[in-house]
């Protein structure tokens, strides 16, 4: 749900808009003079969103999905196994 309020009334009942947006993954849009100039939503959602715009990361995302699609996988074990070692 997307809750548009003025900027004024958010600094009043912020302690409970941050709860709000935290147990309920509400949205808040908020407006200075009726226009939108910012928005308040859940931090995992925002690191979520901070990743899509990490240029980098998409192209290894991608790039990984080919390999996945190509058969280029193995087995978890082995996976393990090799993170294992780096533990060390």
């Amino acid at each position: 749900m997307v809750i548009i309020m003025p900027i004024t009334k958010a600094r009043i009942n912020l302690g409970s808009i941050i709860k709000k947006v935290r147990l309920n993954k509400e949205y808040y849009v908020l407006e200075k003079d009726g226009y939108p100039v910012a928005g308040i939503m859940d931090i995992d959602e925002f690191e979520d969103y901070l990743e899509t715009k990490n240029e980098n990361l998409n192209k290894q995302i991608k790039r990984s999905f080919k390999e996945f699609k190509a058969g280029k996988t193995g087995p978890i074990d082995k996976l393990i196994n090799e993170l294992k070692k780096f533990k060390k």
